[in-house]
């Protein structure tokens, strides 16, 4: 038997120290054909393991199975969209060969959660036929703890220290179509889920609570003629969107005085920041953070929709990056870095 790799890396604090935490946060990876060239594949890694990372956030489509990656300029093996599991798997095999990803992995632990590009594009799990192939070659490259009573289930806790408690969410598996018109019946979490959310923020005894979920809380990401409707919390003119479930959400926070709530997401490929401000009183209740890509196409930069009050703090795209945080009990400090290594934008939030 030949060993295969050799890594370490350092567990986390309990919940009952407080120690600084130090960790990062970003997706897409390999997306319209910005895929792995020549051998170092995608060198944003080195930048980030250069860091002292605790760990890394990484934030959904850690593949593009539905975008095909041309060679050259690319690496050959990826020419081909996923739609079979030995496919999906060849996708996710074919992002391992980036060798500045394999030096990343040899020291940082990795915490996964999937967006759309792991099956297709803005797909919704309880409809789409291919989920549980792109679900299975996801679990099979990146560890995810299976629960004995629900195992497909992925979003879950993460608590590092007696400061931080993250939320990652699961925001494909349970969501309804995005074309339906928004009301009370549609979701994107699923009832179990946000129950487990609600329940979690009002529980948790950590100094600062971060929901992690892969699409933004109010940037309107409006589909196509294939997938019609909005992809992300945030509604548009034709009536879709989530915004009745995001509310139920920013309710439960402001009536449970909740505080040091702060939102994490990618999914757009720019960077935006919000300070949020929904009861109208002149101080923000939470905060939300848009990082990316890793190695993808720039978006179309877009304005905060206006629904929850936002303060927007950056609005900037046009570069590869992502955002690194460093917490501790009194303060929540957040810098977007580019694949060069400068700071973008940089944003001190204080405890409440």
């Amino acid at each position: 038997m030949t060993l295969a790799a050799h890594g370490e890396f350092t567990t986390l604090p309990d919940a009952a120290n407080s120690a600084p935490v130090t960790f990062a946060w970003s997706g897409d990876l390999g997306g319209q054909g910005r895929c792995r060239r020549g051998a170092a594949g995608y060198p944003i890694f080195d930048v980030m393991r250069a860091q002292q990372l605790d760990f890394f956030l990484f934030l959904g489509d850690t593949v593009y199975g539905d975008n095909l990656c041309p060679s050259p300029p690319n690496e050959p093996g990826a020419d081909f969209r996923a739609t079979t599991l030995a496919e999906y798997r060849a996708r996710h095999r074919d992002q391992r060969g980036a060798e500045a990803l394999q030096r990343f992995l040899d020291n940082v632990p990795v915490y996964v959660i999937w967006d759309d590009h792991e099956v297709r594009n803005n797909f919704a799990g309880p409809f789409d036929s291919q989920m549980p192939a792109g679900r299975q070659a996801l679990r099979e490259y990146w560890p995810i703890r299976v629960v004995s009573d629900d195992p497909e289930r992925l979003y879950r806790t993460v608590r590092a220290g007696a400061d931080i408690e993250l939320f990652i969410l699961d925001t494909r598996q349970y969501r309804s179509r995005n074309a339906d018109q928004d009301g009370p019946t549609k979701t994107m979490l699923g009832e179990r889920q946000l129950q487990w959310l609600l329940s979690g923020l009002t529980e948790s005894t950590a100094t600062w609570k971060v929901i992690v979920t892969t699409v933004p809380l109010s940037i309107s990401k409006g589909g196509g003629l294939a997938v019609p409707g909005n992809d992300g919390w945030a509604g548009g003119t034709d009536g879709t969107g989530f915004e009745r479930e995001r509310q139920v959400i920013v309710d439960h926070i402001l009536s449970q005085r909740v505080t040091n709530v702060v939102f994490l997401a990618c999914d757009v490929h720019y960077v935006q920041a919000n300070a949020y401000d929904p009861n109208g009183d002149g101080i923000p209740d939470f905060h939300e953070f848009v990082a990316g890509p890793l190695s993808a196409s720039p978006g179309r930069l877009t304005q905060a929709s206006v629904g929850l009050r936002p303060t927007t703090l950056i609005n900037e795209g046009g570069y590869m990056n992502f955002g690194l945080i460093r917490v501790t009990k009194s303060a929540f400090d957040v810098t977007i870095i580019d694949e060069v290594g400068a700071t973008r934008f940089s944003h001190h939030l204080p405890a409440k």
